[in-house]
């Protein structure tokens, strides 16, 4: 199964790399001599990146009480991995744009991606044990791999899907990729953010958003990745019924302490509040 997935990510750099901002930016974050203003030297190298981090800064969706107007101080009030974080999220949907593909629509993927996004930061608030505008990423990140699948193997990829509609939507996608290819997105996704290098709570996340018994380091971001992809289909699909959607994993409200009863409807409906702003910010020009 690795030997696979490394066959199909090798020259992928060819076709989607991070941008520069990011990779200077994760450096600078991995690096204990590094300072705030380096980080913010290196942020304003990128001209276009810098107006993305000011505009998402000063939006609604992060509510600071006074005006963020220089990168420095971006940097000093938003925190510098937060700011990593922000370079990823508000970058990753143009990253992928060279992955041209015939299956999916890809304002769809991203509004799924983007709901599974905001779910997780939603229910990442209540838990409070873990990084909230992380988990965000974690997200908007977890089904990177697909994108992957339906580029390189677009053949396999629609038969996975074919396998999906003929059981009624009872199997789930991932394991019908495993079925047709011997792996899943959520594994190919997980490599590939390995080999760049991101912070490893997003490499569990994306690699075991399905599969959340597997999260060793990170188990409670993962489950709350895995809640809130079950989640985003709701929201996708303007269902407060779960019965409308996959199971989420008895598993998942253990590791979380989050009341189902509680937190389904509330945070569907949040989320749909805040997704038009979301797409603005995060998959806007």
């Amino acid at each position: 199964m690795t030997d696979k997935i490394s066959e199909l990510l090798q020259g992928i750099e060819g076709l989607v790399t991070l941008p520069d901002v990011f990779i200077r930016i994760n450096k600078l974050v991995e690096d204990p001599d590094s300072t705030a203003a380096g980080i913010a030297q290196a942020v304003s190298q990128d001209p276009s990146f810098t107006v993305r981090l000011l505009r998402v800064a000063n939006s609604p969706f992060y509510g600071f009480s006074s005006t963020i107007d220089t990168v420095s101080r971006a940097v000093t009030v938003i925190g510098t991995k937060q700011i990593r974080n922000l370079a990823l999220s508000t970058s990753v949907a143009r990253t992928f744009a060279g992955l041209p593909n015939d299956l999916v629509s890809m304002e769809n993927f991203w509004r799924h991606s983007l709901y599974c996004a905001l779910i997780a930061r939603i229910l990442a608030r209540q838990i409070r044990r873990c990084d909230a505008e992380a988990v965000f990423t974690a997200g908007l990140l977890h089904d990177i791999g697909e994108l992957v699948i339906f580029n390189r193997l677009p053949e396999q990829a629609k038969e996975s899907l074919l396998l999906v509609l003929d059981s009624g939507d009872e199997l789930p996608v991932y394991q019908a990729e495993q079925q047709v290819m011997g792996f899943d997105h959520a594994q190919l996704g997980g490599e590939l953010a390995r080999q760049w290098n991101l912070p490893p709570m997003l490499q569990e996340c994306i690699a075991f958003h399905h599969d959340i018994q597997k999260a060793q380091q990170y188990p409670l971001e993962a489950a709350v990745v895995h809640i809130a992809n079950i989640l985003a289909l709701m929201a996708e699909v303007g269902t407060l019924d779960t019965d409308d959607v996959s199971p989420i994993d008895p598993h998942a409200w253990e590791v979380t302490g989050l009341d189902a009863d509680e937190v389904i409807v509330a945070s569907v409906q949040e989320a749909r509040e805040e997704i038009a702003e979301a797409e603005k910010l995060f998959l806007g020009n």
